[in-house]
């Protein structure tokens, strides 16, 4: 079946500048982390894509290293934009990263100019790209001087292999530095990607106010904790979960009852929002006009278009957010 993009797709959309470029983004993106890849079936992928750009979600995330196996999430999205979205190129945001392992040797992972230019030749091969919108630095590298992975990224920009680029799970001192020799070098570093939830919230230690001060965006990773941050282990756990079918990145170990007392509370105040708790969540991090977009995952269609009904209130009282910062604490 031929693929007609909705001529809707942008209505009920936000989206947000970010930080001081020209750039928008909408204020949900979708990641392509961890259920892209050839292990997934194919025309589920599909439709997580053309689900989404109905939606107006028009910003892509991927790094060199998802999938599973690596590499294989950029191969299917780049079939699918070469197909689906073949007119649609210029209305989409398609950010890569490189920094983790990716290939056997001394020069697949980290921060080095040899890996990061390597890196991204691949990506835009696997894609079948010219250019991707967005290359980060996916980690701070301590063994390379930061003024070469920064010099990398201006030298891809240079190229016109990025559009523009940015850092991600750099902390406030390690970005301010590599924010300031992107600016020295005239390629102003455009947003910072973090791990940022409810449960995770290391970025208001000082990150947040320095991307504004730098007029940086940021988007925020890992929204849901994982789904912890859902009404998924509110009494149990699936067998369907994530924690029961694989426990790579959630464990059963993370799922206490003292974990579990602090998400049912969250629930109640979701519920006296008339909210899901996993609107909430997303609608908490919205809240904050320095949080440029959040970065949903899915595994089906139906869960992207669910998130997007965290839109539909992202107002918090004075009252609401004391009582959310006393369950937290």
């Amino acid at each position: 079946m031929v693929y007609i993009p909705s001529s809707s797709r942008y209505s009920n959309m936000e989206y947000r500048r970010c930080g001081n470029s020209g750039l928008k983004l909408p204020a949900m993106s979708l990641g392509l982390w961890h259920n892209f890849g050839h292990a997934s079936d194919k025309t589920n992928s599909r439709n997580l894509i053309t689900t989404a750009f109905d939606a107006g979600i028009t910003h892509f995330d991927l790094a060199n290293n998802y999938g599973p196996p690596p590499g294989s999430a950029e191969t299917r999205f780049g079939k699918i934009v070469h197909t689906d979205l073949s007119g649609c190129r210029d209305e989409l945001v398609i950010s890569s990263k490189a920094g983790y392992n990716m290939w056997d040797g001394p020069y697949g992972e980290w921060g080095s100019r040899k890996y990061l230019i390597s890196s991204l030749d691949q990506s835009l091969k696997r894609m079948n790209l010219d250019y991707v919108d967005i290359f980060y630095s996916h980690r701070p590298d301590p063994d390379t001087p930061l003024e070469e992975t920064m010099g990398a990224l201006d030298h891809i920009v240079r190229q016109g292999k990025a559009l523009y680029v940015g850092i991600s799970n750099y902390k406030p001192e390690e970005a301010e530095k590599a924010i300031l020799i992107l600016k020295e070098l005239g390629t102003p570093c455009l947003i910072h990607q973090a791990k940022y939830s409810m449960f995770e919230r290391w970025a208001e230690d000082g990150l947040l106010d320095l991307l504004e001060d730098k007029g940086l965006g940021c988007i925020a990773f890992s929204p849901l904790a994982q789904g912890l941050l859902t009404d998924k282990y509110l009494n149990g756990i699936p067998q369907d979960s994530r924690v029961a079918t694989s426990g790579v990145f959630l464990k059963e170990s993370n799922i206490t009852e003292e974990v579990r007392v602090v998400i049912r509370q969250l629930n109640e105040v979701a519920q006296s929002r008339g909210q899901k708790l996993a609107h909430m969540t997303l609608a908490w991090l919205l809240k904050d006009e320095r949080i440029t977009s959040v970065l949903i995952g899915a595994s089906r269609p139906e869960q992207i278009t669910d998130s997007l009904l965290a839109l539909g209130n992202t107002a918090f009282s004075e009252e609401e957010l004391a009582l959310i910062n006393s369950i937290l604490k």
